[in-house]
């Protein structure tokens, strides 16, 4: 199956050590003509909850960025194309809210409210990788994102 392929990229690039977005982004990167590089660094802001802020989950982030490949408009007046791309990051935020409880990173990881905001990131030990969820943020997004172009291969076919 490719979708499965496409998931276990984006798992296998977090375990590489890439942030949230840029795993979920780089493992679709080739299917909308951009290299790895390209992918890496376009989405490398929104790790960490946008840059390690704890606001949206990177992995989300990752997946609207792909609908915004997918579905974005090119033209500034162009109302109509703007909301079927807004719809679709709606629709997946709701997903990717349903199936893991939460869109906000300091949520996602039980975060306190007053905890400080830290540039650096934390080494990636199996202490980090047994404490945190963001694999699975990363392999669902990922998956999200799969069953979205699943779904629209079969309109397309219809």
């Amino acid at each position: 199956m490719m979708e499965d392929k496409r998931i276990e990229k984006a798992v296998a690039l977090f375990k590489e050590g890439f942030n949230c977005s840029q795993s979920v982004v780089a493992a679709f990167a080739d299917q909308y003509g951009f290299t790895r590089e390209q992918a890496l660094k376009m989405s490398a802001s929104f790790g960490g909850g946008i840059g390690r802020m704890r606001e949206t989950c990177g992995a989300a982030c990752g997946l609207f960025m792909l609908a915004g490949l997918e579905t974005g408009a090119t033209e500034g007046a162009d109302r109509e194309g703007k909301a079927a791309n807004y719809k679709l990051v709606q629709e997946l935020a709701e997903e990717f809210k349903r199936r893991n409880g939460a869109l906000r990173c300091a949520d996602l990881l039980g975060l306190s409210k007053n905890e400080p905001v830290v540039s650096t990131p934390e080494a990636r030990t199996s202490q980090y990788y047994a404490k945190r969820p963001c694999v699975k943020m990363v392999e669902e997004a990922a998956r999200i994102w799969c069953e979205y172009l699943e779904k629209q291969a079969r309109k397309a076919e219809n």
